[in-house]
């Protein structure tokens, strides 16, 4: 095992975790209800493919971290782990700037009107079903996993590795689903991106 990186502090680091997890659900919330009447002059849905790769890379990390803790390889571990949490910042900002510059996309609105009509439902057919299905269990999911992040993160960076492990067994599974699901909800509503 690895020392520990910082000192524990668990009062500080509870304060701090929640604050940063209810800012950052907070800001998600408010500013997904907007959208900026501004024409930055490319497609703002490049935000939306970044953030599929970023939620791809973030998968393929969770993976290497779990082979590589299974190979008691605890420093590359550490580095792989981390990286995930840095680019799953790096996926909250281009989320923000996706969701602040394109706004919503119905799934099925082939005209971009932003009305499903009963022919686009049509067109669109069950993969509906399957796109709300993801969809649906992926949003509750990705607003919950951020304090249990950090607070694992936080318990192995402490040294606390028998607690670090009872949280990977909760963050660890639903982390890679919002991840992978991510990228899934991506693939299903980028051809209806105007």
């Amino acid at each position: 095992m690895l020392p520990p990186s910082i000192k524990k502090n668990d009062k500080n680091a509870k304060l701090l975790i929640f604050t940063v997890s209810f800012v950052v659900f907070a800001a998600v919330v408010a500013l997904g209800k907007i959208k900026l009447n501004v024409n930055p002059g490319f497609d703002v849905h490049i935000f939306a493919k970044v953030n599929a790769i970023i939620n791809s890379i973030v998968a393929v990390l969770l993976l290497a971290g779990l082979f590589a803790v299974k190979q008691k390889k605890y420093q590359l571990h550490k580095k792989i782990m981390l990286s995930a949490i840095l680019l799953s910042v790096l996926f909250l900002i281009s989320y923000i700037a996706h969701h602040l510059l394109a706004g919503d996309t119905k799934f099925g609105d082939i005209n971009h009107d932003g009305i499903l009509s009963i022919d686009e439902k049509v067109l669109a057919g069950k993969i509906r079903l399957v796109y709300y299905f993801v969809l649906l269990t992926h949003i509750p999911l990705a607003a919950i996993i951020l304090p249990f992040i950090l607070f694992t993160a936080y318990r192995a960076l402490t040294g606390e590795f028998d607690k670090h492990k009872k949280l990977v067994r909760i963050t660890w599974p639903v982390w890679l689903y919002v991840a992978i699901s991510g990228v899934i909800v991506y693939l299903l509503i980028s051809p209806y991106y105007n």
